[in-house]
């Protein structure tokens, strides 16, 4: 047999060949690690652990470490206790790291997760180990056991015998039993930050005798998100795809991410609103093998970087960013304003969940940018009602002293319009105050054995005190009011009515007063209905607003906007808000104001 391919000569994977083997090992854990050494230095060791957080952040490993210091013996007999420094393989050292040791059971609980199983656990449990200092019980995903499982495990887990121990490993810590977290000691492992994860790479292709580009590195670290497994997969993966030295090139295409000198050059063109440069760019990426998502991506992780190095300058400093990275951060940092680099991060986060949706990916990644670039250089709705302002106390429209801008249209309500441009942020403006509804129904006193209805709006209103859905829609909807007088009501329909309006209504107004009514369909074509007067008076309050001199100015600035909504502003009374000036509201989405 050739020796390439005996079991001796195969190749392992880095995840494998570098797995840690102590504590000192381990990276990115100093506060899980300084806590068990104190523990284990000072006598105080628990009799279960719990270890939780994502994949590949070393949970396993640092079980079977626990395991291995527990049990860590020489050959002498010079080391008599559990110790969390342990130079050179010990007896058990080997068998432990392997996963072969009679006294070190690993069980996976995904596929052992019935009761029978841990009731073989509790059976096994009282007998001392074989050979070892502790019997130690590692469940790999242990929130995968079943209920009954977890009541069976209560008792042993509390009261172990002296010779045993547990460590608990889970990615989901929440579906894991308070009672069972309660009697172990917790350790969340952190994801490592990606400047170490780089350093950590660059020590094992050091040792590989492997040519590594920095950038590469760093996009690597970045891929695997704090999983050091991840990232020495993605590492073995560029090794083998380079087949030389790895270049930040080939990682990018094994990745499928785009240049990230050009990824800036994009964001940087949809600041500037280039729409054109923007589409080449994005074009051109994806003609390289670029995801349009993963394009979308990288510029909103760009943005977010921007964004926290505009509150935080030191992160600036940190080993996994390019050069590029840190000099053009910096001067963006420095040009872009907060609410446009929040605006650009909310709009990529709406548009990458339409391009992973999308059929046609490209194609909706270009309209994502053409959304950014065209709202990038919009000033905001307060912006817009501030310099209309500002040019309107220049040309003397208004007096030195500060006042109230007031609405010249005959418009009687104090109501928000909402300026809303198709393809822009919408402008938000109030109005004059609204009075209270036309059809305000009068307070009705019920002590009464008998009641009177004195108008067509009282009437509808104690349809809606007897929770009589249908029948105050009907009231609104299909009846038109010619008189109503005393236990008498005249009424013309409209065609929606239903056949029994008439019978129904009647019947109800007796059950409903304490006394008959007579209700009669007239051939008048009496008054409109409610809900007709209600939309006659919005509209009478759009056009009142759309008159007025401000909203006119806006409108001219928002070319295609229109007035979707007439309101009252927030803590404005309606019946109080007769004279109020017109003053901006803003709405504090601005990605969602562009999207309407």
């Amino acid at each position: 047999m050739n020796d390439a391919t005996t079991p001796s000569a195969a190749y392992r994977v880095l995840a494998r060949k570098y797995r840690p083997s102590t504590f000192a090992d381990l990276i990115g854990q100093d506060a899980m690690v300084r806590t068990i050494s104190n523990a284990f230095e000072s006598g105080r060791i628990p009799q279960a652990w719990v270890l939780t957080g994502v994949r590949g952040v070393g949970k396993t490993t640092t079980a079977r470490i626990l395991a291995r210091a527990l049990n860590y013996e020489l050959p002498d007999g010079s080391i008599t206790g559990p110790t969390v420094t342990m130079p050179v393989l010990g007896v058990h050292c080997q068998a432990i790291m392997e996963s072969r040791h009679l006294d070190v059971i690993e069980m996976d609980a995904a596929s052992h997760n019935s009761v029978d199983d841990v009731r073989a656990i509790n059976d096994a449990v009282r007998y001392a180990p074989v050979s070892a200092r502790y019997k130690v019980y590692i469940l790999d995903e242990v929130h995968m056991l079943s209920g009954a499982a977890f009541n069976a495990l209560l008792k042993t887990l509390e009261e172990p015998p002296p010779h045993a121990k547990f460590v608990f490993a889970t990615t989901e810590i929440r579906k894991v039993p308070i009672t069972v977290l309660s009697r172990c000691q917790r350790f969340d492992l952190r994801r490592v930050d990606a400047a170490l994860l780089v350093k950590h790479l660059q020590g094992i292709a050091e040792q590989e005798n492997i040519s590594v580009e920095p950038e590469a590195l760093a996009l690597i670290a970045r891929a695997a998100e704090g999983s050091v497994r991840d990232s020495l997969s993605l590492f073995d993966q560029a090794i083998a795809h380079a087949a030389g030295p790895v270049r930040a090139e080939d990682v990018r295409g094994m990745l499928g991410l785009a240049d990230r000198t050009r990824v800036i050059d994009l964001f940087e063109a949809l600041m500037r609103a280039d729409v054109a440069r923007a589409l080449n760019e994005l074009r051109d990426q994806y003609d390289t093998g670029a995801d349009p998502a993963m394009i979308l991506g990288d510029l909103a992780e760009f943005t977010h970087f921007v964004t926290r190095l505009k509150i935080v300058p030191a992160i600036g400093d940190d080993v996994s960013l390019t050069e590029t990275e840190r000099t053009r951060g910096r001067d963006f940092a420095t040009k872009l304003s907060m609410r446009v680099l929040a605006r650009a991060w909310q709009m990529l986060l709406k548009g990458i969940s339409e391009v992973q949706e999308s059929g046609r990916p490209l194609a909706a990644a270009e309209m994502v940018l053409v959304r950014i670039a065209y709202a990038a250089d919009l000033p905001t709705p307060d912006e817009v009602i501030r310099s209309l302002g500002d040019a309107a106390r220049g040309n003397g429209a208004e007096s030195t002293a500060p006042a109230p801008v007031r609405t010249e249209a005959p418009v009687r309500a104090q109501s928000s319009s909402r300026v809303e441009p198709r393809g822009a942020p919408r402008a938000a403006l109030a109005s004059a105050p609204a009075p209270a509804p036309m059809n305000e129904p009068r307070a009705v006193e019920e002590s009464l054995p008998t009641r009177a209805i004195a108008s067509f709006e009282e009437l509808v209103a104690l349809a809606g005190e007897k929770r009589d859905v249908g029948m105050k829609s009907a009231l609104e909807r299909d009846v038109r009011l010619v008189r109503l007088e005393d236990g008498k009501l005249e009424i013309a329909l409209e065609a929606s009515a239903p056949r029994t309006l008439v019978g129904d209504l009647s019947k109800k107004l007796a059950d409903w007063t304490g006394r008959r009514w007579m209700v009669v369909v007239s051939a008048e074509p009496g008054a409109p209905t409610l809900r007709a007067q209600a939309e006659a008076k919005k509209a009478e309050l759009k056009d009142g607003v759309r008159a007025d001199p401000l909203v006119q100015a806006v409108l001219d600035r928002f070319p295609g906007a229109e007035i979707v909504s007439v309101r009252p502003p927030p803590g404005v009374p309606a019946t109080n808000a007769e004279d109020m000036p017109l003053t901006a509201q803003s709405d504090g989405d601005a990605a969602d104001d562009e999207e309407r």
